[in-house]
């Protein structure tokens, strides 16, 4: 069984992940085997509200996790680590001394929240020759798996995602939740995305990129109104519409998370990864400059 540490409780993540990981408090359905998180850190957080962290403890002490004093307490007693904070940029100092340690990490969305700390990141896991992974749960949604598995809808020339994009000072524009539609977007068009413009207002940012392949992909990351998780895809033989039901991404995010830990290999490219964070930074600079096209930085 491989032994998971898990740092920062400021997320849902760190007790629905426990959940299923640990086989305790969910339907057997939503079980995920091969891996137990056995000791974590709380951690602080400067996006949950005031006593958020500490309701998470006392869940996942009931849930077996016992606790440490210090993050750096638990190198020598993990065979993997899950880094949880909500919010990106701390991802770098919270994953490196792990990384260093040579201690495989997932990483949880967003990934970081610039392309700087992104390929620091991705270098530093090269460099120790150790596995790092970060996605969206939506990434794996069985509608998602199912629809490109098919291939029965022959090339796909675009398509445009949407979900909820609410935002944070501490992860701005789609780093928040915006983060689901991008990786959407990318799990059904592929990396390749050169330019990138931003129509922001308040309530929504309609993002549109455009790939080096000619193809044109949107993201509609709405902030008003009821919305959910889905997706258009202009194919080659039709247009077909994927809606994503949310009830089992989170187990099939953590399949591949425990594949990464028994394999030592990433499920994902980073340099898809990558390419990611700077597409975000890419909207996010676009926004600021009244939807000026701007260049994907990936290196």
């Amino acid at each position: 069984m491989i032994r998971l540490g898990i740092l920062d409780f400021d997320t849902s993540h760190c007790v629905e992940f426990a959940k299923r990981l640990n086989h305790q408090g969910i339907k057997e359905d939503q079980w995920v085997e091969g891996a137990h998180i056995t000791i974590g850190f709380p951690g602080t957080s400067r996006i949950a509200p005031p006593g958020q962290i500490l309701a998470y403890q006392r869940e996942m002490e009931k849930l077996g996790v016992e606790l440490v004093n210090r993050p750096e307490d638990m190198i020598g007693k993990v065979d993997g680590m899950l880094i949880e904070s909500q919010e990106g940029g701390v991802h770098w100092t919270r994953a490196q001394p792990f990384l260093e340690a040579r201690i495989p990490c997932f990483v949880d969305k967003p990934f970081a929240c610039s392309i700087d700390d992104a390929l620091r990141l991705v270098d530093l896991a090269e460099n120790k020759k150790v596995p790092i992974f970060s996605s969206s749960s939506l990434r794996y949604a069985p509608e998602i798996v199912q629809f490109l598995a098919a291939q029965d809808h022959g090339k796909i020339h675009g398509a445009f995602s949407y979900g909820p994009a609410h935002v944070h000072d501490r992860n701005p524009g789609l780093y928040h939740y915006g983060i689901h539609p991008v990786e959407l977007l990318y799990t059904v068009m592929g990396p390749g995305c050169e330019h990138v413009t931003c129509a922001h207002e308040k309530d929504v940012d309609l993002v549109t990129g455009q790939w080096k392949d000619g193809r044109v992909g949107t993201i509609r990351g709405i902030r008003a109104g009821s919305s959910s998780y889905g997706c258009v895809v202009f194919t080659e033989r039709g247009v077909r519409t994927v809606l994503v039901d949310s009830r089992y991404i989170y187990r099939e995010l953590l399949k591949k998370v425990v594949e990464m830990f028994k394999t030592g290999k990433s499920p994902l490219d980073n340099r898809v990864t990558v390419e990611i964070i700077g597409f975000i930074q890419a909207a996010l600079a676009s926004s600021h400059n009244h939807g000026i096209v701007q260049k994907v930085r990936v290196s």
